[in-house]
């Protein structure tokens, strides 16, 4: 699943901050997001004023590679500094999923945590439940470090993009999360809608381990709890797809359905052991 809840940002040219541009990429903000010069106006997601809060609390903790919030306005919209560089729409281009690429998307994953670990989490504020750890946290987990959520430079992760499904949470859970995407977790025929051909998901797993800095014993933990983040997305996509959710309905009928959804979990279990392997070896 890519999931549709995300916001669209992409690279565009020129740095006239008069001329407005719709970034393009992404489904349900799909026409929504625009730049102008060195600002993203976008909707704001619920949690908005939270998010702004912790993004300017990670940059005093040194994390400086997520958009800076600048603005809220009246009417549900929100502006944020743009982030220079690449992102990989699907179907994903060879150049973000070289070895380097997904080292680095490890390693900016861990520099967002440490910092993350230093910020105090807002108890008060009701996060989204969408795709959240269902073991809860004190970390404010990303939930969404897609290839679509992540700004490169010269091949190399530099930037996240949309903290939107932001909730509390295990670093273990975000890692799960992000390999479903970059490993990917998928079967090979699910997989081959929108990655390149060729893709090793146990050696892949374990690049992107390397490049977090995962401890032993959370590597073996990492394969179930992915099947478990697999599990939650699942859950996520049956409510908006019984909610009558057009987006969600679509890209459930374009994508194979539960039939899908199935082949992927099996493949999962069946292939438990092995990404165990790939990863303590």
């Amino acid at each position: 699943m890519i999931p549709a809840t995300r916001s669209v940002i992409g690279m565009t040219t020129g740095d006239d901050s008069t001329h407005r541009e719709m970034l393009t990429g992404g489904m349900a903000n799909a026409g929504a997001v625009f730049r102008q010069g060195a600002l993203v106006d976008r909707p704001a997601p619920r949690t908005a004023r939270a998010i702004h809060a912790h993004l300017l609390a990670l940059r005093q903790h040194g994390f400086d590679a997520a958009p800076a919030p600048v603005h809220l306005t009246h009417h549900g919209r929100e502006q944020l500094t743009f982030l220079p560089g690449d992102v990989a729409l699907p179907p994903f281009p060879p150049w973000a999923m070289t070895r380097t690429a997904l080292m680095s998307v490890g390693g900016l994953l861990r520099r967002l945590h440490e910092a993350g670990a230093r910020v105090p989490l807002d108890i008060h504020v009701a996060w989204p439940r969408d795709l959240a750890d269902p073991e809860g946290g004190t970390l404010l987990c990303h939930n969404d470090v897609c290839p679509d959520n992540v700004v490169f430079r010269d091949g190399r992760a530099a930037g996240l993009i949309d903290f939107d499904m932001a909730a509390p949470g295990r670093p273990l859970w975000d890692l799960a999360m992000t390999a479903r995407y970059w490993a990917p977790m998928l079967d090979p025929a699910s997989a081959t809608a929108y990655y390149p051909a060729g893709l090793d998901a146990a050696t892949r797993l374990r690049i992107l381990a390397d490049g977090y800095g995962l401890s032993l014993p959370e590597r073996a933990e990492l394969p179930r709890t992915i099947e478990q983040a697999t599990a939650v997305c699942r859950a996520f996509v049956a409510r908006r797809v019984a909610d009558g959710d057009t987006v969600y309905l679509h890209a459930f009928a374009e994508r194979g359905g539960w039939e899908r959804w199935d082949r992927i979990q099996d493949w999962l279990v069946r292939h438990r052991e092995t990404f165990t392997t790939a990863l303590l070896e």
